[in-house]
């Protein structure tokens, strides 16, 4: 996972998770680099419109970057399409994962062929009551040292209460941040994972931001809080797309 104060920076696969359809989770993505490496997930929320976290995107031109939709396995050349960004708009407030505003949208040249999930919004606040569950997907590390996946994961992570995330980190924000996972480790977001989407009832709850290693007991993941930021991405991203309901 990506880390936090103390330990160094990464990109956060699905540890401890079981293979999932790119079929039923049409709205997926990863990103690679120029060359092809995958390096970060995010999510279509609009047809030309990418949600990842900010820390997958600064620093990087738009033209250094593919957006890959419509393929599970990473190896499958011939499945999907890969795109190159047209524009990045990261959060302005944004500094690091660990101090919120962990947000970015990539701005697509044209419409992707893929169904967009909708994001959460200030009315969605029962989907973060501690216990809930929540899908986790992406093609990161399936362990702290292992390497990425070739095919698409997903993982199901419980909402854990704030207090319990404030103990385990002292800068968290409850604000902008929720933490979702098991106190005794063993499932967790990991390395590659980062800007991928967590997702409850149809839709994008979170981005997977931020934590310290992999799955490590009392080290749950940490996530982007989407309702936080609801406003300003309606002004980037436009209106949410209708729900859809989970298989």
């Amino acid at each position: 996972m990506l880390a936090s104060a103390g330990v160094a920076a990464a990109d956060v696969q699905v540890v401890g998770g079981e293979r999932a359809s790119i079929a039923a989770n049409p709205w997926i993505v990863h990103l690679t680099d120029e060359r092809g490496a995958q390096f970060c997930g995010g999510t279509i929320v609009a047809p030309t419109k990418v949600l990842t976290a900010a820390h997958c995107a600064l620093g990087r031109s738009p033209r250094s970057l593919r957006v890959v939709a419509g393929r599970e396995d990473r190896q499958d050349r011939e499945a999907g399409v890969s795109v190159v960004p047209e524009s990045i708009w990261i959060h302005r407030q944004y500094v690091s994962a660990d101090q919120g505003e962990d947000v970015a949208v990539l701005t697509l040249p044209g419409e992707l062929p893929y169904q967009p999930l909708p994001f959460a919004d200030e009315t969605d606040g029962a989907l973060y009551q501690p216990g809930t569950p929540l899908r986790a997907l992406g093609w990161g590390r399936t362990s702290e040292n292992g390497r990425t996946s070739r095919f698409l994961m997903q993982a199901t992570l419980p909402v854990l209460p704030d207090d319990f995330c404030a103990n385990t980190y002292p800068q968290f924000v409850h604000t902008d941040m929720f933490c979702a996972g098991y106190e005794g480790g063993n499932v967790d977001t990991c390395q590659g994972d980062s800007g991928g989407p967590i997702v409850a009832e149809g839709k994008l709850v979170g981005i997977t931001s931020w934590g310290e290693g992999c799955a490590r007991r009392n080290k749950p993941g940490v996530y982007v809080r989407i309702p936080r930021y609801a406003k300003e991405l309606r002004s980037v991203v436009g209106s949410p797309q209708p729900a859809v309901v989970e298989p």
